[in-house]
């Protein structure tokens, strides 16, 4: 069987991150992370190569006119962008592909491959709740955090165009429910390639 795309969004801090990370570390047999590109700085901890790679802009617009990406996006001041090649070579091998994209780059990609794709939005319990959390994690500033919340409203109204909609209040709820969609996409596109 090939694999599945796996599209998590979120509002910045909402969560969809974590459940990647947990997915990959129970999972790591059935589940890969597509690195995304990106012109944003690193935050402390980040390594290149692992959480993102690190263009310059001049790096990433190459890419671009090299139709390299199978979707990038304008984020926050930068640049994100998925690689098409390793994308797809994931699915041949039969793996699933977890995506952190923004809303709107989820939207445009799971388009591009409704037969596979799974969106999931994952929201916080509450926008203080998310506050809370941006301002927790620290490695933003009060400026980014605010431009950040500006997206929320937009995002949280974009909440009606996913598949699923899953509220992190527990992290080992939702990655069950996260498990759980994926498990009946699984047996959907299992019987309909039997068929």
């Amino acid at each position: 069987m090939d694999g599945l795309l796996i599209f998590l969004a979120s509002p910045s801090g909402g969560g969809k991150t974590t459940v990647i990370k947990e997915l990959l570390r129970r999972y790591p047999e059935r589940f890969v992370y597509s690195i995304s590109s990106t012109t944003r700085k690193p935050r402390p901890g980040e390594e290149n190569g692992k959480d993102y790679f690190f263009l310059s802009e001049e790096e990433f617009r190459q890419k671009i006119a090299r139709h390299e990406f199978l979707e990038w996006e304008h984020v926050h001041d930068y640049l994100y962008g998925t690689d098409q090649l390793v994308v797809e070579e994931f699915l041949r091998q039969g793996k699933h592909v977890l995506l952190d994209l923004d809303v709107n780059g989820t939207l445009n990609v799971s388009k591009k491959y409704p037969d596979r794709s799974i969106t999931i939005f994952v929201v916080p319990p509450s926008k203080e709740e998310l506050i809370k959390r941006l301002k927790a994690r620290g490695t933003d500033s009060e400026k980014e955090i605010s431009r950040r919340l500006e997206r929320f409203p937009m995002e949280m109204e974009r909440a009606q165009y996913f598949q699923h909609v899953v509220v992190n209040d527990d992290l080992e709820r939702t990655v069950s429910e996260v498990l759980n969609i994926i498990e009946q996409h699984e047996n959907k596109k299992n019987f309909m390639d039997k068929k």
